[in-house]
């Protein structure tokens, strides 16, 4: 009894599952995304960073969402998480996003250096670690639709 009562308490918590399936949903999507960009369905584009939509967009907004409809947004709980979320957001897309562009750039460069000499030649710069502003609007829309949605269903809206 006290193992079920845990697990109904767990799911029932509105704000952490909503971060988590706004992340969930966010991955999933880039499935299909992936498809659009390769024609070629990996399910390895669900555990990528990078890409669209924004998984930490999502999970931040859904986050912030979260706890604007259950505690308001005059708690501190609100304002910690959109504080939260206006940081992982930008980082998404500014900080993060650089570093990709700057990786295909040293990646190239690598590659033409030491053309020829493929014994030698390292690219392993990861190049998609960040998102476009555009990825991070549609993984933010995500997180609120997801946090609303999430809200309808336990009764809490």
């Amino acid at each position: 009894m006290v193992v079920w009562n845990t697990i109904k308490d767990f799911f029932g918590n509105y704000i952490l599952i909503s971060a988590v399936l706004g992340w969930f949903i966010a991955q999933f999507l880039k499935i299909f995304t992936g498809f659009a960009e390769t024609k070629k369905f990996h399910v390895k584009h669900m555990f990528a960073n990078g890409g669209m939509p924004s998984s930490h967009s999502a999970t931040v907004m859904a986050l912030c969402i979260a706890c604007a409809i259950q505690e308001g947004v005059a708690s501190p709980y609100f304002a910690i998480t959109a504080v939260l979320a206006i940081i992982v957001m930008n980082d998404a897309s500014g900080v993060r996003y650089e570093t990709g562009e700057q990786a295909k750039i040293i990646n190239r460069i690598t590659r033409e250096l030491f053309s020829g000499k493929s014994e030698e030649v390292n690219t392993g710069l990861k190049e998609l670690v960040g998102h476009t502003p555009f990825q991070v609007l549609m993984g933010a829309l995500l997180g609120v639709c997801v946090a609303v949605i999430y809200g309808l269903i336990l009764g809490v809206l």
